[in-house]
């Protein structure tokens, strides 16, 4: 995934579109880093980071 594609969906599920590039860019380093540590794909463990940064936004937005 590209980095301006990764940023797009950042922003769709809750980032600050100001934020949403670097934030990309870091959720890609560490996705490549968590696939190679664990034995995972990329696209899993990019799947891992995102669902648990979702929950985080969701869990921020309802004030917990």
């Amino acid at each position: 995934m590209e980095i301006s594609e990764l940023a797009k969906l950042l922003t769709t599920l809750g980032c600050p579109s100001e934020k949403s590039a670097g934030m990309a860019a870091q959720l890609d380093k560490r996705a490549r880093q968590l696939a190679e540590q664990k034995g995972r794909s990329y696209d899993d463990a990019l799947r891992h980071l995102l669902n648990l940064m979702k929950q985080g936004w969701s869990a921020q937005g309802k004030g917990l």
